[in-house]
């Protein structure tokens, strides 16, 4: 009797046991699925810290499971979200005045309004090295900004300039953001609106009228020059062609002169008296061949007797 109540109490202690044993691992699991699941979409990282320490990032889409709380803790950060920070409003400067009012290399003073736009590329370095990832884009954008706008005229920021202050403060915030490890990563600076003090703004729209027609004018005279100098080169080509030409022509000449005088000088040095006439009677042939000619006869009562040339006037009577 007594041997079978202890068989009955240690089968009651072990049925405790495993039932405490179901309860407590039921419990383990439910912890787990409650502190440790997560789920991460498209565009999304988790950054799992354990016992308080980085200890990887999670890119993968999908539900995922890490270990309970303490032991693990997870963070899902946006990373392909594009974040905006803007500054200035030049519609309401006294309400923003300390981000609109920038001063230029010229010791002018300039209303610029413009938006940062970015995104967390590294969100274990924009949880965990800066306190405040939009704050720090606010200040590092404006001391960027402004040391960029101090570099320039204000001529050249209201007119042909804007384009440059924006590639140049856009580097220039990559290059600050980058250095403090911040892990944010800059896409666009963009200027949204520039103006000069509202007591000069006439004058300034003057000088921004004036460049619109230098502009054009400029426009309108490489048009005309596009126009007119083809034609003028296709006519120097020309001239310097039929130069040449004539020069080529000339050189031929005077070469052929030379060749005829030479083969005359060699025939007079062996023959000299039968050359002298021969280029004596040449002469004569072509000059009297051009003249007209009139036969007189000695004793005669007619006058002369024209022999005419064909094509020749006819000789006077």
């Amino acid at each position: 009797m007594a041997s079978a109540d202890q068989e009955e109490k240690k089968a009651g202690s072990l049925l405790r046991r495993l039932l405490t044993f179901v309860v407590l691992l039921g419990a383990l699991i439910g912890w787990t699925f409650v502190t440790g699941y997560y789920e991460t979409n498209p565009g999304e990282e988790a950054v799992i810290l354990r016992l308080g320490e980085f200890s990887r990032i999670d890119a993968t889409p999908g539900p995922s499971v890490h270990l309970p709380y303490p032991l693990e803790t997870s963070t899902i950060v946006r990373t392909q979200e594009i974040r905006q920070e803007e500054f200035g409003d030049v519609g309401n400067p006294a309400e923003t005045k300390h981000e609109t009012v920038m001063q230029t290399g010229d010791n002018a003073i300039v209303l610029l309004e413009f938006v940062v736009r970015y995104r967390i590329a590294d969100p274990h370095f924009a949880l965990y090295r800066v306190a405040d990832p939009d704050a720090i884009v606010r200040d590092a954008a404006q001391a960027v900004m402004r040391e960029v706008v101090a570099r320039k005229a204000i001529e050249g920021i209201l007119t042909g300039e804007r384009f440059a202050v924006e590639s140049e403060a856009e580097a220039l915030l990559v290059e600050v953001l980058t250095s403090f490890d911040t892990g944010i990563e800059v896409t666009q600076v963009e200027l949204l609106e520039v103006q000069p003090p509202t007591e000069v703004r006439g004058a300034f729209d003057d000088v921004v009228a004036a460049n619109q027609d230098k502009n054009r004018q400029e426009n309108e005279a490489r048009a005309y020059e596009n126009q007119v100098l083809p034609r003028a080169q296709a006519t120097a080509s020309e001239l310097v062609e039929s130069a040449e030409a004539y020069k080529q022509s000339r050189i031929a000449e005077a070469e052929g002169e030379n060749a005829r005088f030479l083969s005359l000088l060699t025939e007079y040095q062996k023959a000299p008296e039968i050359t002298r006439k021969r280029l004596y009677l040449e002469t004569m042939e072509e000059v009297l061949s051009k003249s007209e000619k009139i036969i007189m006869e000695s004793g005669s009562v007619l006058p002369y007797l024209p022999i005419e040339r064909p094509g020749a006037p006819k000789a006077a009577r």
